[in-house]
């Protein structure tokens, strides 16, 4: 398949589209069908495919998604850069909902998901800083352009779900140095650096965590109600983004040196 598109959006929780106009594609993967239909268009003369992480219906539990499938799709496409919207909890009381963060480290306490494309053989990825730091610079300019108010820094715990944590949880993450929460972030990240994708993600806190503060636990329509507010700040943030984005072969992320000599052909 010829490149369709260099950079693609990975849609969270509330943000099903982000493309006006464009054409949808279903790319053949080893791994069985992504979530939906992937939609190619263009953002400031830059090819953008957008795929969202859960199906437009949001069919796919977190735990159910099929991250093998939509990654492989990605690349198989053209894709070498990611950015990642995601919705989170807030693991600190000074951030609470509607705060945007930046991590920059992850911790994976998920269990049972395909984490890898490794099947056979050794083979081994750097994977001490999980993110592009390219991409994450370019997200830090364009919210200080716009004015915009975001933690620059930040621990993402990632859990299986579908629950939410219990206050002693959500006060272990805490302890353990996290920031946010989230049930997506892994192995997203790690398969995209298998991949040799610059991936970068931006948190939405919709909540804070049961163990920060308050005398209720987190619900659902919390978070959506929370996404759905501040939804168009999120697609700005990512439109401006992907408009200044540099181009991969630019990128000092461990990523874009393409060279994990992985045991498998790479799409």
């Amino acid at each position: 398949m010829t490149a369709a598109a260099d950079i693609a959006v990975i849609g969270g929780s509330g943000l099903y589209s982000l493309l006006d106009g464009g054409y949808e594609v279903r790319p053949d993967t080893p791994y069985g069908a992504a979530s939906d239909a992937i939609t190619v268009g263009e953002v400031a003369g830059r090819r953008v495919a957008f795929l969202p992480r859960h199906g437009r219906d949001h069919r796919h539990p977190p735990h159910r998604i099929p991250y093998r499938a939509n990654l492989w799709a990605l690349r198989a496409l053209g894709v070498r850069q990611i950015l990642a919207p995601c919705a989170v909890g807030g693991l600190t009381a000074g951030l609470g909902p509607g705060s945007f963060v930046l991590p920059d480290q992850l911790i994976d306490r998920t269990s049972g998901r395909e984490r890898t494309y490794v099947d056979t053989g050794a083979a081994h990825v750097n994977f001490a800083d999980p993110y592009c730091p390219a991409g994450r610079q370019k997200v830090r300019d364009t919210a200080a352009a716009t004015g915009m108010d975001l933690t620059g820094t930040g621990t993402m715990v990632v859990i299986d779900g579908p629950r939410f944590s219990t206050r002693a949880e959500s006060r272990w993450y805490a302890a353990c140095g996290g920031t946010v929460i989230n049930m997506t972030g892994a192995p997203e990240a790690a398969l995209a650096r298998e991949l040799a994708l610059c991936y970068t993600t931006i948190a939405l806190v919709t909540d804070l965590d049961a163990g920060v503060e308050g005398d209720h636990g987190v619900t659902l329509d919390e978070v959506f109600r929370v996404f759905k507010d501040n939804t168009e700040r999120m697609r700005a943030l990512l439109l401006t983004t992907i408009a200044n984005l540099p181009h991969q072969r630019d990128c000092p992320c461990p990523a874009a040196l393409d060279g994990l000599q992985m045991p498998f052909e790479l799409p």
